[in-house]
């Protein structure tokens, strides 16, 4: 690749450089190469586009060249910069854990209803960078919430964002809802983005290069976490809770069968995202 044309650089001539080298492998080209300038500089975005012919120094040219060579070649913009934009708040993020995306904002959201000011037991079941864990113990702080993630570098992530948004979140390390189940604790809201991809579909799929496998193979259907999930929250749900499962787009009409077959009394609801795509299991037992 070659690299951008610094001579005389200035904010205008590197935004275009950076835009004609990240076209072929970003389809918000133009937003990625103004969001790793203002990295580099240190500034928002509206500070680019109001100093169109502010050179760059050296040190900001090296530096806004290397993640751009990086994100050209594949690599998420996110773990460039290591941080994500989730709700209302930005999480730090690594390659240990899955990128948040923003159709797991609707789980959030419909967490955030739930829980209201009441003083419950809430838990994140395979937390990864703690996005839900943290923003819901930083917006609701009555609550007390713990995270559970399979991945001890997962839960070093989680950890640093909870640290870094102040929220208070008891990490657990464990395969889903078993660390709780043998401390005895049951909650009042279950919340999970577990892995969903059908293992057979992941081959062609080019998120498998950068994003851990552990957080995005669902087995062969995509649902083999879910039914785990299922059977060990017959033990750890309070009746009168709710239980909110991100699923892929497709498999609503399989998931919402499973929920209803293990807890035949509840109310199971598929919500839908922004796409109009099944998303959401929202399980409520009354």
């Amino acid at each position: 690749m070659r690299p951008l044309d610094n001579h005389a650089a200035t904010i205008q001539s590197a935004l275009r450089d950076a835009r004609t080298r990240l076209l072929p492998a970003s389809d918000s080209a133009a937003l990625d190469a103004q969001t790793l300038l203002g990295a580099a500089l240190g500034v928002e975005r509206a500070y680019l586009l109001a100093h169109p012919d502010q050179p760059l120094t050296a040190e900001q040219s090296a530096q806004f060249n290397t993640w751009v060579e990086r994100c050209a070649a594949g690599e998420p913009l996110s773990y460039v910069l290591g941080r994500r934009a989730f709700y209302d708040r930005e999480l730090i993020v690594t390659p240990d854990v899955l990128i948040p995306r923003p159709e797991t904002e609707l789980l959030l959201e419909a967490a955030l209803a739930f829980a209201g000011s009441r003083a419950l037991v809430a838990v994140d079941v395979g937390t990864g960078s703690g996005a839900l864990a943290v923003t819901l113990a930083a917006l609701c702080p009555a609550l007390t919430v713990y995270a559970t993630d399979i991945s001890p570098a997962a839960l070093d992530v989680a950890r640093q964002n909870a640290a870094l948004h102040g929220a208070a979140v008891t990490f657990l390390q464990g395969d889903l809802l078993s660390p709780l189940l043998e401390r005895g604790i049951h909650a009042d809201l279950i919340m999970a983005n577990l892995p969903y991809i059908p293992s057979g579909d992941l081959p062609a799929l080019a998120v498998t290069r950068w994003e851990p496998r552990l957080a995005l193979d669902g087995g062969a259907d995509g649902l083999d976490l879910v039914r785990r999930l299922l059977r060990q929250a017959a033990d750890g749900w309070r009746a009168e809770g709710l239980m909110l499962l991100e699923i892929g787009y497709d498999q609503g009409v399989a998931g919402a069968a499973l929920c209803r077959e293990m807890f035949p009394g509840a109310d199971v609801q598929v919500l839908r995202d922004y796409s109009g795509h099944d998303r959401i299991l929202r399980v409520e037992r009354k």
